[in-house]
């Protein structure tokens, strides 16, 4: 056992600002650019190629290469969506989407960045913003309920929705609730 010591970590309040966005049901992809412009692309699990892809991701990736590069050094996570991936949103012939997960870094072009945003590349898109406010005024039946009646906000008229991601801000940690695996849990 080593004597080294480790402190507590830090708790994060409660009563701080939750993002819930829209949980798309498709694939996780990833983006990996290096300082020096090393150019890697990535599954949930392993780096992937065109040769050895994901749902055509690595091959769109690198079609897009030089787009993409202008997300800048870092890794770059989000859904790979569409015709052909899981509940494929209606989306027709071979129609995919990548929508990035950091809806607080980036907006989609044509939008007036905030303080320390970047504006997307026109090839990205974000996974949409149902709701923000403080944690303790958020009901995960009432999102879930809305995205019932309203359907799918990535892809408009597509009813049949998976679910919300909770984002806890301070607390650096997301929740996911979906329709078919959390209704009626408590």
């Amino acid at each position: 056992m080593s004597t080294d010591f480790v402190g507590f970590p830090k708790i994060a309040r409660y009563s701080r600002e939750v993002l819930v966005t829209e949980k798309i049901d498709g694939t996780n992809a990833c983006i990996y650019i290096g300082p020096d412009g090393e150019f890697l692309v990535g599954s949930r699990t392993r780096w992937i190629t065109p040769e050895i892809d994901n749902h055509g991701f690595a091959r769109w990736a690198f079609e897009h290469r030089d787009e993409l590069l202008a997300l800048g050094p870092g890794r770059h996570f989000g859904e790979w969506w569409g015709s052909g991936i899981q509940r494929g949103y209606g989306l027709p012939n071979g129609d995919k989407r990548f929508s990035l997960f950091n809806v607080r870094r980036w907006v989609m072009p044509g939008a007036e960045p905030g303080v320390g945003q970047g504006v997307l590349p026109p090839c990205v898109g974000l996974v949409p913003v149902i709701w923000s406010g403080i944690m303790d005024h958020f009901i995960a039946e009432t999102m879930m309920n809305a995205l019932a009646v309203h359907g799918s906000y990535a892809a408009p008229g597509y009813t049949n929705p998976e679910g919300i991601v909770i984002f806890h801000i301070a607390g650096n940690v997301g929740f996911k609730k979906t329709f078919e695996k959390d209704q009626g849990k408590t």
